[in-house]
């Protein structure tokens, strides 16, 4: 099955996915919520799904079908890397991820291997996995703190917006810059937008 809400990309990998003799697309969908369904109507044994779509996104989408069928093997497909995407992917149950400009072979590969039970993570996301599992887990109240940095916001406006002291949002600010590894406020939503910790509006 396919899941990708643009009907290029979809359409794109169901033709090539049905070129491979022993392959066959059983389904495709727009979104995660279609993807649920299609899921237990067909229940396919390799599902390639897109991280942003409407409705429903991806990693919400593999962890109920996940919920629902312990044994799904779904691989990711998207277009993006940030480490924070392939964790959540990862741990919502995904067996694979790849990128969308991936060539065909290692899309097969990828099938193939997943099909048979094992995993198929490419070594420079791998690699990225790795920094994130190592960097320290924000708290959600840094969470909140790091997106409103990204919107711009000066700390008595971050203050403000989450009714906390000034004080107190220079504290979690030490904290986050700490925690990913960053000397200032610039670096921190820089990084947080690289990793995908947090996305734009």
């Amino acid at each position: 099955m396919v899941v990708d809400d643009q009907a290029v990309v979809r359409q794109g990998f169901v033709a090539l996915i049905n070129t491979v003799v022993d392959m066959e697309v059983v389904a495709e969908g727009i979104n995660g919520q279609q993807a649920i369904t299609l899921y237990r109507e067909h229940q396919p044994e390799v599902t390639l799904i897109d991280l942003r779509m409407p409705v429903l996104g991806g990693v919400a989408a593999i962890a109920a079908i996940r919920r629902e069928f312990p044994d799904a093997r779904l691989v990711v497909l998207t277009t993006y890397d940030g480490d924070e995407d392939i964790y959540r992917s990862l741990q919502a149950g995904a067996r694979g991820y790849l990128l969308k400009d991936v060539f065909f072979e290692e899309l097969e590969t990828a099938i193939r291997t997943v099909h048979a039970g094992s995993r198929h993570i490419p070594a420079a996301i791998a690699e990225r996995l790795v920094d994130r599992m190592a960097a320290s887990d924000l708290t959600s109240r840094e969470m909140e703190v790091l997106e409103l940095i990204v919107e711009g916001q000066s700390n008595k406006e971050i203050g403000a917006s989450l009714s906390i002291s000034e004080a107190t949002v220079k504290s979690h600010i030490n904290n986050i810059l700490s925690k990913l590894g960053v000397s200032d406020r610039t670096q921190a939503a820089t990084t947080a937008l690289q990793r995908g910790l947090v996305h734009l509006r």
